[in-house]
């Protein structure tokens, strides 16, 4: 008989167990749903956001191909303006 007793507390046991992860799971699973909607509005899956930085890194990668072509130390350079066209120094 009391095999058969701690039989059927194990089994409650595991019962309530898989009654709590299926609750558990019920409430987290919306949540992965709200995640993949968030995941749709970043940057990175916006188009017109994407371009916009991949024009930003070639222009900082034109720039620093332009410096490492230089002999002249640019982290040193005392008057910034006077070597950009367009601006008045």
């Amino acid at each position: 008989m009391g095999s058969r007793t701690k039989v059927t507390q194990v089994a409650a046991c595991l019962g309530v167990g898989a009654a709590v992860g299926t609750v558990l799971y019920a409430l987290v699973t919306p949540g992965g749903v709200l995640k993949r909607d968030k995941l749709k509005e970043m940057p990175e899956q916006n188009r017109l956001l994407t371009d916009e930085a991949s024009w930003r890194q070639r222009l900082v990668m034109d720039e620093l191909q332009k410096a490492a072509a230089t002999q002249q130390n640019v982290a040193w350079r005392k008057r910034w303006m006077a070597s950009s066209p367009g601006r008045p120094e």
